[in-house]
């Protein structure tokens, strides 16, 4: 959970340090990132977001190396973050702009959702491959939760892009942490108290006791 949260941490804590720092940012910015920005002077209203798009990147590309170094398999999502991160990062520090970063957490939820609606289309659940062998449920419940994240997903994505256009870049990083993650803290709850109406819970069946005639045995199998 650490390696996951990582990137995201590291990005909030960078902003805000260089942000309530913003002329030293700039300077150190320029100094050690003029070779790779267009210009080679990085100004003080900017600094703080390319400095902290430089540090994800390279969490990023730490979480990974990690992963690998422990021999765990590295989710194909997380590769495909790296690759969002990497290009759209790139572009936020080589223009200066940070609108191409902000677009990065909309880029994975609308690709998370396209994967699983191609998967609905098919006919192969990918959450019911993920988490099947944990969960038994219906059919029809596995079609809805697939639908349900389809549309979670985009939503969340619109969301992202309403923030950064809407409000300051300081507001917007706010809101990638702590608001996006509270959004999907929400959406599993809710998604639990669904999921529990067809969980399977029952008290396994006394019926091999009555097929013997011992209702003894039956009656102290009985709950309570």
């Amino acid at each position: 959970m650490l390696l996951d949260f990582l990137p995201i941490v590291l990005f909030f804590v960078s902003y805000f340090v260089a942000n309530a720092n913003a002329e030293a940012a700039a300077r150190f910015a320029t100094e050690h990132l003029g070779a790779i920005v267009s210009g080679g002077v990085v100004a003080s209203d900017v600094a703080p977001v390319l400095l902290a798009t430089v540090v994800v990147c390279a969490a990023t590309l730490l979480q990974i190396t990690a992963q690998l170094v422990m021999r765990k398999k590295v989710h194909t999502l997380l590769w495909v973050t790296f690759a969002l991160v990497t290009v759209l990062g790139g572009l936020t520090v080589w223009f200066h702009n940070p609108t191409f970063i902000k677009w990065k957490p909309s880029a994975v939820c609308w690709a998370m959702a396209l994967v699983l609606l191609v998967s609905q289309l098919i006919g192969k659940n990918l959450l019911r491959t993920l988490v099947g062998k944990q969960l038994q449920l219906p059919d029809v419940v596995w079609q809805r939760l697939g639908f349900a994240w389809i549309l979670f997903l985009t939503l969340t994505g619109v969301a992202n892009l309403y923030v950064a256009y809407t409000f300051s870049t300081s507001t917007w990083v706010s809101f990638k942490v702590f608001g996006l993650t509270a959004l999907n803290l929400l959406f599993i709850v809710v998604q639990g108290f669904y999921i529990s109406r067809y969980l399977d819970d029952e008290e396994p069946a006394p019926a091999p006791a009555l097929a013997r005639g011992d209702k003894a045995v039956a009656a102290e199998s009985r709950p309570g």
